[in-house]
C-alpha cells in the first residue's frame, strides 16, 4: 500500500477484508466478526467497515500458499486497506508451529487457524487479526499491538526473502496445540455420522451379548483391567483397520515435509480415536439398557452363581460392546458410501493443490504466495 493509499485510509477510515477456508474457519470467522470489528473501531478512525469472504486459498505444487485469488477477490470490492486470510493449512517453518505472517506491502496477513489450538481458539483468533491488523500499520501511523501478543508466541522479521513477519509458537508445546486444532478442523462430531454401517454392524453384534449367558458368565469372571484391555483393543483395531482400508496414512514426498505430514497422521489418528470412542461409549449405553429391560435378576444370578448388581449389567454391556466394535469395523468395509479420505487434512490439502498445468497456465502473473511447509 503506498503513502497516498495510506492517508485515503486514515482519512476515511477502514475497509477490512476478512476471508476464511470453508468449514470451522469460517465458523470462527463469522464468531468473531462483530468482536473484530468493534475493536478494530477502537484502534482506528471511524468509520470501520468488515466484510467476511468464504473461499478455498490454495497450494501450488511445490507446497507454497497462493495469495493471489485473495488478492483478485479483493478487487471485486471498492475498496480494500487491509486483507485477513483464515486458513485451515496447518504451517510450519524451522520445524516451529508458524502462527501467522504479514506482509506490509500487500497489506495481507495470513492465520492459521489449526496452530491456535481447539480449546479457546475464538479469543486467540479474536486476538491475532487484530495483532495482525496493528502490525501492519494500514493506516500508517503506528499503534500498540502489545495488549493483544501472548507469551507462548514471538514475532520475528523474515530471513528468507520479502519484507514480512512471521508469528510462531514453541515447538513441543505449539505442535500438540496444532494437532489438537487439527482435530477440531476435522470435526469429529460429523465424522461419526459417516459410519453408520459400523455402527449398524456394532450394535447388531453387540446386541447378542444380552441373549448369550456365556457372556455375562464371562463378563463377571474377567477383572475389570482385563475388560479395560479388552476394551481398548477393540477400539485400536477398529481404528487401525479404517486406517488401513481407507489408506489415510500419508507419506512425506519430500523430507522436508515429514514433520507436517507426521502433524496430519497425528491428527487423522486422534480424529479417528474420538469417533470411535464416543461409537464404544454409544454402544456401552444402548446395551446396558437393553439389558437392564431384557435381563431378569434372578435368571442372571442362576447363571453367574451370585446375585447381579448394576456392575454385572455394566460389564456385560462393555464386554458386548467391545464385540461390536470389532464387528463394526469389518462393517464400515461395506460401506462403498463412506468416504473418510475427503474428512483428513492432508487428502483436503491434496486437493488445494493446482496441477502442473494450471500452474504453468497462471504463471504469468504477479504472485504473492508464502511457505506452507516446512523448510529444509
Amino acid at each position: 500500500m503506498n503513502e497516498q493509499a495510506k492517508e485515503d485510509c486514515s482519512a476515511g477510515g477502514l475497509n477490512v477484508l476478512l476471508v476464511a477456508d470453508p468449514g470451522v474457519p469460517t465458523a470462527r470467522a463469522h464468531s468473531v466478526k462483530d468482536d473484530l470489528e468493534h475493536l478494530l473501531d477502537e484502534a482506528f478512525n471511524p468509520p470501520i467497515e468488515l466484510r467476511t469472504h468464504t473461499a478455498t486459498l490454495r497450494l501450488r505444487p511445490d507446497n507454497s500458499l497462493d495469495l493471489r485469488d485473495a488478492v483478485q477477490l479483493a478487487e471485486d470490492y471498492e475498496r480494500t486497506d487491509v486483507i485477513l486470510l483464515l486458513t485451515e493449512i496447518p504451517r510450519l517453518t524451522e520445524g516451529k508451529p508458524l502462527i501467522a505472517e504479514i506482509f506490509p506491502d500487500e497489506q495481507v496477513a495470513v492465520i492459521s487457524c489449526p496452530t491456535l489450538g481447539a480449546f479457546a481458539s475464538r479469543r486467540r483468533i479474536l486476538h491475532t487479526l487484530m495483532d495482525c491488523a496493528l502490525r501492519m500499520r494500514p493506516t500508517g501511523e503506528a499503534r500498540d499491538a502489545a495488549r493483544f501478543g501472548k507469551g507462548w508466541s514471538t514475532w520475528t522479521d523474515a530471513t528468507d526473502a520479502g519484507d514480512h513477519e512471521m508469528l510462531h509458537s514453541k515447538p513441543v508445546t505449539g505442535g500438540l496445540r496444532t494437532v489438537l486444532g487439527m482435530v477440531a478442523g476435522n470435526e469429529p462430531s460429523r465424522t461419526a455420522p459417516r459410519l453408520s454401517s459400523a455402527l449398524a454392524a456394532a450394535s447388531a453384534t453387540g446386541a447378542f451379548g444380552i441373549f448369550y449367558s456365556s457372556i455375562w458368565a464371562m463378563s463377571t469372571y474377567l477383572s475389570s483391567l482385563r475388560l479395560v484391555g479388552v476394551g481398548v483393543l477393540a477400539m485400536v483395531a477398529m481404528v487401525l483397520w479404517l486406517i488401513i482400508s481407507n489408506a489415510l496414512w500419508d507419506s512425506p514426498k519430500r523430507a522436508n515435509l515429514a514433520r507436517v505430514v507426521l502433524l496430519y497422521n497425528l491428527s487423522t489418528v486422534m480424529t479417528l480415536v474420538v469417533c470411535v470412542l464416543g461409537l464404544y461409549l454409544a454402544l456401552v449405553v444402548l446395551i446396558l439398557v437393553g439389558g437392564l429391560i431384557v435381563i431378569a435378576p434372578d435368571y442372571m444370578a442362576s447363571i453367574i452363581q451370585q446375585q447381579p448388581t448394576f456392575g454385572n449389567y455394566l460389564d456385560i454391556a462393555w464386554l458386548s460392546a467391545a464385540m461390536g466394535v470389532v464387528a463394526g469395523s469389518l462393517g464400515s468395509s461395506f460401506d462403498v458410501s463412506t468416504n473418510l479420505r475427503t474428512l483428513t487434512h492432508g487428502q483436503r490439502e491434496r486437493q488445494r493443490q493446482y496441477s502442473e498445468q494450471d500452474d504453468d497456465e497462471s504463471s504469468g502473473g504477479e504472485e504473492v504466495s508464502t511457505e506452507s511447509s516446512e523448510k529444509a
